[in-house]
């Protein structure tokens, strides 16, 4: 019995190991399917085509070539109709059409920016909770759009999609322009006359000094900071008014100035005025950032600070006229970019382009950016595009490598001549450029995107995406075609886009990717061979 159970296991053994080789064989031939075909009688066997690879590595390391960085914008004014819209009776959708005209303009020619006055005078180009629409709308103070819409918030989103920063352009202190209509009931004029002033030339004035007027435009900028997804607040170079403005005379304001008087104030009346403008600038640059801390604060002040600063330097004074020592709060870093109005031509003996750059530039002691104002629309020179671009190379030479820029003013200069698009979309706005980087401005770092590629006859179908997603404010997508490379600059709504496999002859071997934030930072590159 136990030779016969031996010769039994035996035999098993001999047939487990023939069963085992033969699987071993089958794993080394290759799978076929066996496909029965209707029309004949036989089987037809076929061999399964392959599971398609990736043709792609990951976590290469490349030196990817350098972005341009520039700042590139213009301003929109609203009031009295200059740019836009172009007439107070406009529908909402004719509106809107000259709203995407200009954007599509600045766009086309390579800007990165706009500035959109929203603001002209105590009233509003959006939905305010603290003053009423705005004449320039509707022709009508206070009258709500009809068909109702935001224009603040649609030149936000339009700016948006074609990766254009959006900054809100607001006058601090101009509470009635002479286009601004009749003064009526729903007018701030009437609605705060205890801080308001009328000058001589028939135009009213917030008081400077003023608690309820420094407190009433702090409330309509966090209004806009808190509500709004915009870019940056913007003041110009009106604080104090021009003298002109009241004939000559002096600013009509003794009852606030006999109140300080009262209370023990001893600054000489010109440092009062200034000190009033000085304390409100440092709070509103807080009060930003404290309510959005991505949220820029520029200012353009007149481009004169005093005569004879620079020396040989002629011309008004802000800090006497205007009571804005606006050097102050460029020497205390009180703004996130400055942009003094220098609408004077290089070759100019009184109030040269490039000696008052370099003396702002010399006074930018905290390394903010300076950005200087161009008269695009009326310097005189010969050839006014030529003068521009001119400027724009001045600029080059004399702000620092990081923080390259400028402000036209205004977009009109555009619109109105086609020469001045060309000379700079084919000169110095050949390219897009980042805006430059704000580093004194925290920010979370962007995390690295994620890209994939697939392959699709003669081309390449890439399509990204990022985990910090809400924080994207561009793309920067580099393509390289055997040694030569491409950069292209993205709104953040672009997720996708389909590449040649080939160009000029040259194959696509490398596709890389970078987000950018709204402040200009930029994450870790995410980098794939083909």
């Amino acid at each position: 019995m136990k030779k016969l159970i031996n010769k039994y296991l035996t035999a098993l053994a001999i047939a487990s190991l023939s069963l085992i080789s033969c699987a071993a064989q089958q794993q080394q031939q290759p799978t076929k399917v066996t496909v029965v075909k209707s029309s004949e009688t036989e089987p037809v066997t076929k061999t399964p085509q392959p599971v398609e690879q990736p043709i792609i590595t990951n976590d290469l390391k490349i030196n990817l070539p350098e972005v341009k960085r520039e700042f590139r914008a213009a301003w929109v004014a609203t009031v009295a109709n200059i740019n836009w819209p172009s007439s107070k009776n406009l529908s909402t959708q004719e509106q809107k059409n000259e709203a995407i005209k200009l954007l599509d303009l600045l766009q086309n020619a390579n800007f990165n920016a706009v500035i959109f006055q929203v603001r002209p005078a105590a009233d509003a180009l959006y939905k305010s909770n603290y003053e009423p629409w705005s004449y320039y709308l509707t022709g009508e103070t206070g009258k709500v759009p009809s068909p109702y819409y935001d224009p603040l918030e649609f030149w936000i989103e339009e700016a948006h999609n074609r990766g254009m920063e959006l900054h809100v352009w607001l006058n601090p202190y101009r509470a009635h322009h002479l286009s601004g209509g009749s003064v009526s009931s729903e007018s701030m004029v009437k609605k705060s006359p205890s801080n308001i002033v009328k000058l001589k030339n028939g135009m009213y004035w917030f008081d400077p000094a003023s608690i309820k007027t420094q407190d009433h435009v702090s409330n309509v900028v966090k209004d806009i900071v808190s509500r709004y997804d915009i870019d940056a607040i913007h003041f110009d170079d009106y604080f104090y008014p021009y003298a002109s403005y009241n004939g000559g005379a002096d600013f009509p304001d003794n009852a606030s100035w006999n109140t300080y008087k009262n209370n023990g104030g001893n600054l000489l009346k010109a440092d009062w005025r200034r000190d009033n403008v000085n304390k409100f600038i440092e709070r509103i640059n807080k009060e930003i950032k404290q309510e959005k801390p991505y949220v820029k604060f520029g200012i353009s002040p007149f481009g004169i600070w005093k005569s004879g600063y620079p020396s040989g330097v002629v011309g008004s004074s802000q800090y006497d006229e205007l009571y804005a020592d606006a050097k102050l709060w460029l020497n205390k870093g009180w703004v996130d970019y400055f942009s003094p109005q220098l609408y004077w031509p290089i070759n100019s003996q009184r109030q040269n382009f490039q000696d008052l750059l370099e003396w702002w530039q010399d006074e930018n002691t905290m390394n903010r950016h300076l950005w200087p104002g161009l008269n695009t629309v009326e310097v005189k020179a010969p050839n006014r595009a030529t003068e521009i671009v001119n400027q724009i190379k001045v600029t080059e030479k004399v702000l620092s490598k990081n923080s390259i820029g400028a402000i036209h003013y205004s977009i009109a200069g555009l619109t109105n001549n086609p020469e001045m698009v060309q000379a700079l979309k084919n000169g110095p706005y050949k390219d897009k450029a980042l805006i430059p980087r704000s580093p004194w401005i925290t920010a979370n770092k962007l995390t690295k995107p994620d890209l994939q590629i697939s392959d699709i006859p003669s081309q390449l179908s890439i399509k990204w995406s990022n985990s910090s997603e809400k924080d994207v404010f561009q793309w920067v997508l580099y393509t390289k075609y055997e040694n030569e490379w491409q950069i292209e600059i993205l709104p953040k709504n672009e997720r996708s886009k389909r590449l040649n496999r080939t160009q000029n002859g040259k194959k696509c071997n490398t596709i890389a990717l970078k987000a950018v934030d709204r402040l200009g930072n930029e994450s870790d590159y995410t980098v794939k061979k083909i």
